[in-house]
């Protein structure tokens, strides 16, 4: 069966080491990219007074969350693996690589770190406001919850194909570079129409700080369905039903 590898998994299991270890590493990670990436707007808010968002600030939005990223899923990735999202510890639970109970913990610890990295932003900038996610003018939400589904497939689904593939081999270095990748991809094509988020825990931490939760239901239900739509694709169709693996330019 293509999802017998999921498991709620055993209370116990939580209170292991390794698994309280794996929780602070997502903590630290998550903090680490929502400061740079949350940061990055502040910044650029303050340059311009508060003035409209410009194709300059998309791009330097985009690269910081690139860099930030790459960097936040490469120091995890021995630890925790490197979820850093729970849409993306979402889809890996939908494909069997991470018990019920671990997941929990993982979004505990993500959520703590985006509020505590948006604490330390509004206490470094001198109460600066951590701007909540929002739609644009003309944009609904329901304009915004498929792209919010579609950003976040993208997102797990290379995720998958580069970090959990157990056929993924030399592939898996570049993995965080490739998941970081992705993102400022879809934050330079979904940044101007709801702020390109694809991360629960990115969207949660500005608006409990700054206590704004205006349609903030799409930056939960859109990535999450998104990210468990890329782990039952990728379970169903690449890793249950084993693919062959090709070989590489080197190899003919």
């Amino acid at each position: 069966m293509p999802f017998s590898s999921i498991a709620v998994g055993r209370p116990e299991e939580v209170t292991k080491p390794d698994a309280l270890k794996a929780a602070l590493a997502e903590f630290i990670s998550t903090l680490i990219f929502v400061y740079a990436g949350e940061g990055s707007g502040m910044a650029f808010n303050k340059l311009t007074g508060d003035g409209a968002t410009t194709p300059a600030g998309l791009i330097a939005a985009a690269i910081a969350h690139a860099f930030a990223l790459f960097v936040a899923v490469a120091i995890a990735a021995n630890i925790s693996g490197g979820h850093v999202n729970p849409a993306v510890t979402f889809g890996a639970f939908v494909g069997g690589n991470i018990t019920l109970l671990r997941g929990i913990l993982y979004w505990i610890a993500q959520l703590l770190g985006a509020v505590v990295a948006c604490l330390l932003l509004k206490f470094t900038t001198g109460g600066l406001t951590t701007s909540a996610f929002a739609l644009s003018s003309g944009v609904n939400v329901w304009n915004a919850f498929v792209f919010e589904i579609v950003m976040t497939f993208g997102l797990v689904y290379t995720v998958y194909a580069t970090a959990l593939d157990p056929k993924r081999g030399s592939l898996g270095t570049i993995a965080p570079i490739a998941i970081g990748f992705i993102v400022g991809a879809n934050i330079l094509a979904g940044g101007a129409f709801d702020g390109g988020s694809m991360n629960p825990a990115v969207s949660f931490g500005p608006a409990v700080v700054s206590w704004t939760w205006d349609d903030h239901w799409v930056y939960w239900a859109g990535p999450l369905i998104g990210g468990g739509l890329a782990g039952v694709v990728y379970e169903l169709f690449f890793i249950t039903q084993t693919h062959e693996q090709l070989p590489t330019i080197g190899d003919y």
